[in-house]
């Protein structure tokens, strides 16, 4: 029988030939290597799979091509081609430090956690840079501190393969904030371990990333916080919550909508605003 290795490392990668081998060798790289590595070419037309094949040669990497899908069908099917019970995620910019795994596993097992993330160090339009303040990240149940925004980089998690599956993978309809999305339904349901040591570097700032070329990710975030409004799983009190955050984000879309000229979406958003406290009047908040 073959040996299942004890973690499965996802990239998926979309036109990332700039970045794509330093991700690639930060993984191969580990002090702790029980790990296979998947990396999906999501449909990249400057030849990125086609790099990472001739580049590297390690029977631990396996390198998946397919038609452009989206960064959530991506890293859905890059869960699908593994095997491992653990899963960690890395975003084709970003890196790990030598030691991300092997310091995170420990950190996991000893909070005895079925997810665990690590804290960052942000590599900004060529300059070193610390998170600010309103990305700090918390231990325990840290629903609430994910409302406002995504305190979790894909990069820094590392959890086990059934929770991925209980909630319900990536949703691959979102085109943004699909990780906000998936972070907040995995808070809903248990505790998160956060590991403070600065294992990963997260680039930002730069041409090709989702959030420079998407405007108005809270319309997105929106969407999440309904899915857990009609989440039967989710109690009264995080469903009141993310209506709370409902009404605060659909304000803002709104607005914003109406600023571009955009009625009709203004409209959708002003009537979740109304929903929403119809809701709250509902659950007598």
């Amino acid at each position: 029988m073959v040996k299942r290795p004890a973690v499965a490392v996802v990239i998926p990668a979309y036109n990332r030939r700039d970045f794509i081998e330093e991700a690639v060798s930060s993984v191969l790289s580990q002090s702790f290597t029980d790990f296979e590595l998947v990396v999906v070419d999501d449909g990249s037309t400057d030849g990125t799979g086609e790099l990472v094949r001739q580049r590297f040669c390690d029977e631990r990497l396996k390198v998946i091509s397919e038609r452009n899908m989206g960064v959530s069908a991506a890293r859905n099917r890059g869960v699908r081609e593994s095997s491992a019970p653990l899963i960690a995620f890395l975003d084709s910019d970003d890196y790990w430090l030598d030691e991300k795994l092997s310091v995170q596993l420990d950190s996991m097992r000893e909070a005895g956690a079925r997810i665990s993330y690590t804290g960052e160090v942000w590599y900004r339009r060529g300059k070193w840079a610390n998170p600010c303040s309103h990305h700090a990240k918390h231990s325990g149940d840290i629903f609430s501190k994910c409302l406002a925004l995504c305190i979790i980089s894909p990069s820094s998690v590392l959890m086990e393969r059934s929770l991925f599956e209980e909630v319900g993978r990536f949703d691959e309809t979102m085109p943004a904030c699909e990780d906000y999305d998936l972070w907040l339904r995995i808070a809903a349901r248990c505790h998160v371990d956060f590991c403070p040591e600065k294992l990963i570097v997260k680039r930002n700032g730069h041409e090709g990333q989702l959030s420079h070329e998407i405007w108005g990710l809270d319309r997105f975030r929106v969407a999440a916080l309904w899915k857990l409004v009609y989440d039967t799983d989710i109690d009264d009190a995080k469903r009141s919550e993310a209506l709370y955050w409902i009404k605060k984000k659909a304000k803002v879309v709104a607005g914003g909508a109406k600023k571009r000229g955009s009625l009709e979406r203004a409209n959708v958003f002003e009537h979740s605003l109304r929903e929403a406290d119809r809701w709250l009047k509902r659950l007598g908040r």
